[in-house]
């Protein structure tokens, strides 16, 4: 048994207070406020946001690679970071720079328990997924799909690294009680990874729509901000599954909720596998620039 003298209340509490704790440390990198902070800001200059992006080139190199990647399809090669301001824009450069720090800030450890590369290939193919579908629904911001996408999955991350013995027990129970992998984070955090990654991501001041799509793309219909963004991601989700491509096995209980359903007009999850081939080749496309997680 797992912790029996704790509640889930006082298992939910004891997570949230590690949890807490993640943020009185510096795992996002000083450049990168510096960065969110003048990207917010409409009075910045191409010039100042390139030589505050040129003081990290590890950074550098990350964004010109997303840059020209299959995500956004330029016809010309990006090559320099000032080319990358002028042909993304702001909105779109603030997206990629808040995954690719969060994602390296959180990185651990390759075990028997997460495959690093993998669950970042996923990741990323939900992100391209959700940009490439909200976009094509006619989302102004596409953008913020894309780090929704991306992000959906943080909080399994942040338990990998933070809280690793937990990460531990919920396999225990995995394997030896056949729990789905949710209950049996529920059983040992008190809270799923939905919940943590979005508690994570609202103390990093993320617009309340990523929040709210990252705490409910298993439930969308239980989204009070943007139910539309989180079926977007749970779609986008359940289509690595379905296609094969950079899939999680921690997802293999993986469902589309009634009103994810509903949103994509599908009567049942054999119309969303007919819905996934139409992104087939996208899928396989970014197979080839997914270097800059590494």
């Amino acid at each position: 048994m797992i912790m029996t003298d704790l509640s889930l209340q006082q298992k939910r509490e004891r997570t949230t207070k590690i949890i807490s704790n993640i943020l009185n440390l510096n795992v996002i990198p000083k450049v990168v406020f510096e960065l969110m902070k003048i990207l917010d800001n409409p009075n910045t200059t191409a010039g100042e946001l390139n030589k505050i992006i040129s003081k990290d080139q590890a950074l550098v190199t990350k964004i010109l690679s997303v840059a020209n990647s299959p995500l956004y399809g330029l016809q010309r090669k990006v090559a320099t970071i000032d080319f990358a301001i002028l042909v993304l824009g702001f909105k779109e450069l603030k997206s990629i720079i808040s995954v690719i720090s969060i994602s390296d800030a959180l990185k651990n450890k390759t075990d028997k328990y997460l495959n690093q590369k993998e669950f970042m290939l996923h990741s990323y193919m939900v992100g391209a997924a959700s940009k490439k579908i909200a976009k094509d629904m006619g989302f102004q911001n596409s953008g913020e799909a894309f780090i929704a996408g991306f992000l959906h999955d943080i909080g399994i991350s942040v338990v990998h690294r933070y809280l690793h013995s937990n990460f531990a027990l919920i396999f225990d129970l995995m394997e030896n009680q056949k729990m789905t992998f949710r209950d049996a984070e529920v059983e040992v955090n008190g809270m799923t990874h939905e919940e943590i990654g979005s508690f994570l991501l609202e103390k990093w001041n993320f617009p309340a729509e990523i929040c709210d799509a990252v705490l409910n793309h298993h439930n969308p219909g239980k989204a009070q901000i943007s139910p539309a963004m989180a079926s977007i991601v749970s779609v986008s989700d359940y289509m690595t599954q379905s296609l094969k491509v950079g899939e999680l096995k921690l997802d293999k209980d993986n469902h589309l909720d009634d009103y994810t359903l509903s949103k994509f007009n599908f009567e049942k999850e054999l119309d969303a596998e007919k819905f996934a081939a139409k992104y087939k080749d996208l899928f396989w496309e970014q197979l080839e620039f997914v270097r800059f997680l590494n």
